[in-house]
C-alpha cells in the first residue's frame, strides 16, 4: 500500500494489511498500450510512478534503471481486506468508507504523478470507490500525466483472475495470477469515456484476448 511506501502510519481502527500471494507462473501477452507508453518512459527523464498492484522486484528495478521514481499501492487487495465497509444504519446498506480509504491508500503528501499503471484494477474495486479513485489520480497527476489501464471484456470465464501486471524492455507484459478475486464489473468504450470525462483525452487499444487497453491523458 502506498502508506508503506510513504511511512504513513495506520489509522487506529484498521488491521495491517496482508502480503498479496502471487500465484502460478508469468504469462507473456502482447500489450500495444504498454508499447506506447514505454516510448515515452524511456524520452522523458525523471518521471514519478504510481504503480497500482501487488509489489513487483521487476517493475522497480525497470523503471528505477530508466531513471524514474516509482510507488507503489496495492488497491484492490486493500479495497477487498473487509475493513472499510461502515456498518449500517437503520435498515439502511452498510457504505463503504470512501474518504477513510482514500486518506490511507491515495495520500500522497503533495506528490504529483507523470505516470500511473492502473492496469485491471477498475474492474475489481467496489463500485463506489470508481469515481472517488479516478478523481483522486487526476488530482495528483501533472497535466500530461498518463494512465494505462486495463478492461476485461468478459466478467466469468478464462482469463478474468486478478493478475499482478510485470512489465520489460519490450512489447511484452508479463501476467501473474494473484488471489481470485471476482470481477465486479464490465465497461464499454462509452463508459469508460464517461468516467474519464475530466481527462484531456484517451486512445483505445484492441486485442485478441479478453482484455482491452486505454492509454488515458490528464
Amino acid at each position: 500500500m502506498i502508506r508503506n511506501l510513504f511511512s504513513k502510519p495506520q489509522s487506529e481502527n484498521s488491521a495491517p494489511a496482508r502480503a498479496t500471494t502471487l500465484t502460478g507462473p508469468r504469462l507473456p501477452r502482447h500489450s500495444s498500450g504498454w508499447s506506447a507508453l514505454l516510448k515515452h518512459l524511456k524520452t522523458e527523464p525523471g518521471l514519478r510512478i504510481l504503480d497500482i498492484g501487488p509489489t513487483s522486484s521487476t517493475n522497480i528495478n525497470f523503471l528505477t534503471t530508466l531513471g524514474h521514481g516509482v510507488y507503489m499501492a496495492d488497491l484492490v487487495s486493500e479495497a477487498m481486506r473487509g475493513v472499510w465497509t461502515r456498518a449500517a444504519e437503520a435498515d439502511g446498506e452498510p457504505q463503504f468508507d470512501i474518504d477513510g480509504f482514500l486518506d490511507q491508500n491515495l495520500e500522497f503528501s503533495g506528490r504529483e504523478f507523470d505516470v500511473v499503471l492502473l492496469w485491471t484494477t477498475l474492474d475489481y474495486i467496489p463500485e463506489a470507490l470508481v469515481s472517488p479513485v479516478i478523481q483522486r489520480f487526476r488530482s495528483s497527476m501533472r497535466p500530461g500525466g498518463r494512465i494505462l489501464a486495463l478492461f476485461h471484456t468478459r466478467p466469468t470465464g478464462g482469463q478474468t483472475a486478478f493478475c499482478r501486471y510485470h512489465i520489460a524492455d519490450s512489447e511484452t507484459i508479463e501476467m501473474q495470477e494473484a488471489t481470485n478475486y471476482p470481477v465486479q464489473r464490465v465497461y464499454t468504450n462509452r463508459t469508460i469515456e464517461k468516467i474519464f470525462q475530466s481527462y484531456a483525452n484517451m486512445k483505445f487499444y484492441l486485442a485478441q484476448d479478453n482484455l482491452y487497453e486505454v492509454l488515458i491523458t490528464r
